[in-house]
């Protein structure tokens, strides 16, 4: 009777220091659109998998999840949030608004929206740690546009005293060298640059 008592707490004290073991995992949640989610690759090769392998080498208990939708604007991240934000987080990623800028829609909506999910990111895990990542539009969109869009994010980022990336896509956009066939989309190596874009960023937060 002894033993099976005593091999009944043993189990409940390994349960209870594997709890506590999940419990301590840090989660970083990159939010955003095509591309976060790696679209046209596999997922182990889109730039938040990237990051978790950087953090896997550090030896740190830190959870990357890739919560990124192609297609996704602004309105339908903020429309997201709340169902993504069941998962605690640590730190958060925001990268949306490129669909935005890419067909034109009213900056003052995409500065609103931007603003709400981060509202509701902070109310829910006041000790959250934000990133915002910068986005550009093509010039095309007109230079007026264009340049609007572009302070959208650093406008953010003061506002709510977070920090920026200043463009996620630096020395990858225009390149047909690190871009897929549209020419909007990261390859693999492209993803690679990205993922060292935003690791300057996020490493000292770890």
């Amino acid at each position: 009777m002894y033993k099976r008592i005593s091999g009944f707490v043993f189990i409940i004290i390994i349960l209870f220091s594997s709890a506590n073991a999940q419990d301590s995992q840090k989660v970083i949640l990159f939010f955003g659109n095509s591309l976060t989610a790696g679209l046209g690759l596999d997922l182990n090769q889109a730039f938040p998998n990237l990051i978790q392998e950087k953090i896997n080498e550090t030896g740190k208990n830190v959870r990357v999840i890739n919560a990124g939708l192609s297609g996704e604007t602004s309105a339908g991240g903020l429309n997201r949030i709340d169902w993504v934000l069941n998962q605690a987080v640590d730190i958060f990623v925001l990268e949306l608004g490129a669909n935005d800028g890419l067909r034109g829609l009213p900056l003052e909506s995409t500065r609103t929206n931007l603003q709400g999910i981060l509202d509701k990111v902070k109310a829910k895990y006041p000790d959250v740690k934000i990133i915002i990542a910068g986005m550009m539009v093509p010039p095309n969109m007109g230079e007026e546009y264009s340049s609007e869009f572009v302070k959208v994010y650093p406008d953010l980022a003061r506002k709510n005293g977070v920090l920026l990336i200043p463009f996620l896509l630096d020395e990858v956009a225009g390149n047909p060298d690190l871009n897929l066939a549209d020419g909007i989309h990261p390859n693999i190596e492209g993803h690679q640059i990205v993922a060292g874009n935003v690791w300057r960023v996020l490493k000292p937060l770890l």
